[in-house]
């Protein structure tokens, strides 16, 4: 990784790229931090805090902290990505879209363009929803005016827009995913303000033993959870695959061995995303409307709050930890089911003169990789889950409260790891590139 960095810098085209990526990253940031013409931000952000508590972590996350300061890039990237998971999901059911997924490079465009689309109507929607809800509330004050709304749902949507094509300027010209690398630069902007409240929290004005100790307790669970999601992040069952030889004029070709890497995590972090999105809803709902439930069903909506897991004094609350695991391995398996397609692997092979050792083309190829395939989402839910339950833990049974969690550590070392490898495919090529110049 620092030699990939080294080189970088080193080289002067991708120098330049790192530089226009780093101007856009500050321009993001600023964004964030602009307030909305006549939005008393303070406010805005008291009811916030005040109404939906601990709900709203996984979204002030991904904004980078915009959204519980309601500035003008409130929504940051979050439209992008929902829009993404739809149209990814519409192209495995409506048929019109999976083939112009598979029309190459042009029907990647065709998509690309549907989802902006999609992007400025669901900005349009929650920035509409957020405001109309905002002055219902009074969170907005008592001396806001029709022109005050409409200039809200203006900037939030706008935002959103420019966001998105900020993210499609790095993808372009500068390194790595646009929107995953303003995604990370966001989650990241938080740590040192959690770090910092960890230090408050657990370190400071204590005795140099107990402070030494606190100390390397959150290091060692910061680096372990960091570790772990690398491993899980890399991790690969190989099916190996041998091609028949034919022959073709007078030679004979073919005959080389391959594999089908399967990664462990397959679904990503989307699970974690599903899972956490439909957990919250209920309690923003009920928090939103002011909705009080008492008895059995206040019971129920209280024990989804990650907030009230792990908590020693009330132990039948942490229910609401058992649902989240079993949507995460549900989601799993969904996802990857929709993402991954056994009969249309075991027909290319077929189509190739593939075939898996000991296995037969055809249905009982299909059926072995299912097979692999059900042990390797399970293991890899498995560890989704463990990674996402160690900020729970700590919070509930040391009250060690930080605005990122498991999903933003995956996220951040899904995005690192993946930009280091294209960083180290265009030094490759600006490599052969020179060599073929000489």
């Amino acid at each position: 990784m620092a030699n990939a960095l080294t080189n970088a810098f080193k080289n002067k085209e991708l120098r330049k790229k790192l530089a226009f990526t780093v101007i856009i990253l500050i321009v993001v940031r600023f964004g964030s931090q602009l307030p909305i013409p006549g939005i008393d931000t303070a406010q805005v952000t008291a009811y916030l805090k005040s109404t939906l508590g601990d709900s709203f972590n996984l979204l002030n996350s991904f904004t980078g902290g915009s959204f519980l300061q309601m500035s003008v890039f409130a929504l940051s990237v979050t439209p992008y990505i929902t829009s993404s998971i739809i149209m990814q999901l519409m192209t495995i059911a409506i048929p019109a879209l999976e083939e112009m997924q598979k029309d190459g490079e042009d029907g990647r465009k065709k998509i690309a363009k549907i989802t902006r689309y999609v992007t400025v109507v669901l900005g349009l929607i929650e920035s509409a929803g957020m405001t109309i809800g905002f002055s219902r509330s009074g969170a907005l004050g008592p001396e806001h005016t029709n022109f005050t709304i409409v200039t809200m749902i203006i900037a939030l949507t706008a935002g959103a827009i420019l966001v998105m094509w900020l993210g499609e300027r790095i993808t372009e010209n500068g390194i790595g995913n646009g929107i995953s690398i303003i995604l990370l630069i966001n989650i990241v902007s938080g740590m040192p303000k959690d770090f910092y409240a960890l230090y408050n929290q657990f370190m400071k004005g204590k005795q140099i033993g107990p402070a030494l100790i606190a100390g390397c307790v959150i290091a060692a669970v910061v680096l372990f959870t960091v570790v772990f999601v690398i491993i899980l992040s890399d991790a690969e069952r190989h099916i190996p695959v041998q091609y028949s030889k034919k022959v073709q004029g007078r030679k004979m070709v073919g005959g080389q061995s391959s594999h089908i890497p399967l990664k462990v995590n397959t679904a990503g972090v989307i699970p974690i995303i599903f899972a956490s999105s439909i957990m919250q809803f209920p309690l923003i709902i009920q928090q939103l409307f002011k909705y009080e439930s008492n008895g059995f069903m206040g019971k129920v909506l209280h024990s989804l709050s990650s907030s009230t897991w792990f908590d020693a004094n009330h132990p039948k609350r942490s229910l609401g930890l058992l649902i989240y695991i079993v949507l995460v391995v549900i989601f799993a398996y969904f996802y990857t089911s929709i993402t991954f397609n056994p009969l249309e692997i075991s027909n290319n092979m077929k189509k190739q003169g593939g075939f898996v050792p000991g296995i037969r083309p055809g249905k009982p190829t299909v059926d072995y990789l299912n097979k692999i395939l059900k042990y390797i989402i399970f293991i890899g839910a498995a560890g989704l889950t463990i990674v996402a339950v160690i900020p729970f833990f700590f919070n509930g049974v040391f009250s060690a409260q930080v605005s990122f969690g498991g999903t933003s550590i995956i996220i951040v070392v899904g995005v690192i790891l993946e930009t280091i490898k294209q960083i180290k495919s265009q030094l490759l090529v600006q490599n052969y590139t020179g060599f073929l110049n000489d």
